[in-house]
């Protein structure tokens, strides 16, 4: 951002050499990744902005606050160019936990505070952000991931185009579902389109595209992807123009193999841009964030300077947004990391907009205070539902005692992907039993519409076998996900997820043994970054003594309801072939879902 006449006057005068700065940091050695180069050198600050960085007397007066940077580089701060800032932390809490470790600027996903909030939200949220102490840039969604009746109507072009409008929306945001993209959707195309009129971005979402189908997407108008997930994706990403970012996240730590292309292949880094993809909080709470990802790239065999250009300049680049931030130059954005070494890439000290925000690893600004209620973040739940009847949750089925029903079964491959596993059951009452046999791996899932319209339900074997009850608002749908061994205590963790206004519960022996709220959303809590973690270190723990068998629940539960992975999955429409599109098994009209509660 421009600074305003009289700021940008003294930021002049200082530049000339004929005021003293407000803050100077003294005596490093200044990462220029401009010209690539380390360089001895001041740097001298004025209200939010770099006014000169060199070697020359005068920049220090009376009431010059001073940073000595001796033996330390003094490198621009950190840009993570690709994150969803909605993994149980929400957008202030994630700010306690990444800027003290150098990051000062952040492009959020803006997908559930959108479907919660609505524009009119959204928007103030966004307003009260500005001041925070870490630079918030936004990207805005063009469709959901997981489709539902009513989507198109959510995501209207006018009402997308109301946030391309704002200055902090820097374009449009990965578009999951890309096989739409690549047909050539109407409603996407025209978000996109609307994005290029206003010289913004859009971001994209390749996963699983070849070669031959990349071509299309890029035609498409998407600038960017961070889907590569080996070199040779990564080269084929570049070779076609996209801006190709290299995720080292949670759910995939992709960031050595990718890296490759650079250390093996000399592929041209100009285009290359680091992301950690939105990471579980107990993820970065042992690996950190933009931070972490440098020190892979120097285990990986990449130049320091190399490395920090592709979390500085080059996002700032792709952003469109060079100008005011990305390195250190008179007029940019005063967002500086002073660091002990390069090897760690953890810095002593944090700079943001011109203020020191962080010290030795604590956050010394205070964030923002974010009005959820008012925004409308707290989730509501209709009267009519009935959580606490465990005859709800299985599936449906015709037949007598003693029939039975073959069932197509979500069966587990990996954190995030599933196959279709057809199986068969007994029917009892009108109603699948998983009980025994060849059925004890399996749960019963239900998706239940917070407004009380329908229900979707399921079979899931290979997530979490021995789960009797379980719970969680927390999925790309922000509907309640309920899934267990026993009706019971399914019954018992919706009732107490509702309770809470959103959340995640497991229960064990009729009683609640796990529980966390999440009020914002459904998908965030309120609390630290720090209560974050620690919940997040007890569910993964909870659910490995249930049978989890993966490395990260928290996206196995956000995707457990999308429809862009394979196999089969569990969405508002109904169990699903996500390749075909078939609906396996429909939704369900839930009786009284005209009775709207709260």
């Amino acid at each position: 951002m421009i600074p305003g006449s009289e700021e940008h006057l003294r930021l002049l005068e200082t530049a000339r050499g004929e005021r003293p700065a407000d803050l100077v940091v003294r005596g490093g050695t200044v990462a220029n990744v401009y010209s690539g180069e380390f360089l001895p050198g001041d740097v001298a600050v004025v209200g939010g902005h770099v006014a000169y960085v060199g070697n020359r007397e005068g920049d220090v007066g009376d009431e010059t606050e001073v940073i000595d940077a001796s033996g330390m580089t003094v490198a621009p701060g950190y840009i993570e160019a690709h994150n969803h800032p909605w993994a149980m932390y929400n957008p202030s809490s994630l700010i306690e936990g990444v800027l003290p470790l150098g990051t000062t600027t952040l492009v959020a996903d803006n997908l559930f505070f959108f479907m919660q909030m609505g524009v009119d939200g959204l928007s103030a949220m966004m307003d009260d952000l500005r001041d925070a102490p870490l630079d918030y840039l936004w990207v805005a969604r063009l469709v959901s991931q997981a489709k539902f009746h009513g989507e198109r109507e959510m995501f209207a072009p006018e009402k997308v185009s109301r946030l391309l409008d704002r200055d902090d929306v820097i374009g449009t945001a990965e578009v999951t579902r890309w096989t739409a993209l690549a047909s050539g959707d109407a409603d996407v195309l025209a978000g996109i389109a609307e994005a290029k009129r206003r010289g913004k971005n859009s971001d994209g979402h390749t996963g699983g595209a070849s070669e031959a189908r990349l071509p299309a997407l890029v035609a498409a108008g998407i600038d960017a992807d961070h889907e590569a997930i080996n070199k040779d994706e990564l080269l084929h990403r570049l070779r076609f123009g996209l801006w190709t970012m290299m995720r080292q996240s949670s759910l995939r730590p992709d960031l050595p193999e990718l890296l490759r292309a650079v250390t093996e292949d000399d592929a041209d880094t100009r285009r290359l841009i680091m992301t950690t993809d939105g990471p579980s909080p107990e993820y970065v709470a042992e690996n950190g964030f933009v931070d972490g990802m440098l020190r892979v790239a120097g285990e990986s065999g990449v130049s320091p300077m190399a490395a920090l250009q592709m979390v500085t300049i080059n996002p700032a680049t792709w952003l469109g947004r060079d100008h005011e931030t990305g390195g250190l130059a008179p007029g940019r954005r005063a967002n500086i990391v002073l660091l002990p070494n390069l090897e760690t890439f953890r810095p002593e000290t944090v700079v943001s907009g011109g203020k020191v925000v962080a010290k030795g690893g604590k956050l010394l600004a205070e964030l923002p205070r974010l009005r959820w209620d008012a925004y409308g973040a707290r989730p509501t739940f209709a009267s009519n539902l009935p959580f606490g009847d465990p005859d709800f949750y299985p599936p449906r089925a015709d037949g007598g005692i003693g029939s039975e029903v073959e069932m197509p079964t979500m069966k587990y491959k990996a954190t995030v992907i599933t196959g279709r596993e057809d199986v068969v059951f007994p029917v009892e009452g009108g109603r699948v039993v998983a009980s025994g046999g060849e059925t004890a791996t399996v749960i019963y899932a239900a998706l239940v519409d917070r407004g009380g319209e329908w229900v979707s339900r399921g079979l899931v074997s290979g997530f979490a076998d021995g789960v009797e009850g379980f719970a969680s608002t927390y999925n790309n749908t922000t509907h309640l996900l309920v899934a267990g061994r026993e009706p019971e205590a399914m019954a018992l963790a919706a009732t107490r997820v509702r309770g809470m206004d959103g959340g995640i519960a497991v229960v064990e022996g009729g009683e609640v043994v796990f529980e966390f709220p999440l009020t914002v959303c459904g998908m965030m809590s309120r609390g630290s970054f720090e209560e974050n973690v620690e919940a997040n270190r007890r569910l993964s723990a909870e659910m490995k003594k249930r049978g989890y068998p993966f490395h990260d629940i928290v996206y196995s539960l956000l995707f457990f309801t999308c429809d862009f992975l394979p196999s089969i999955r569990l969405t508002p429409l109904g169990v699903i072939e996500v390749k075909t599109g078939d609906v396996l098994s429909p939704s369900e009209a839930i009786p009284g879902g005209e009775n709207r509660g709260s």
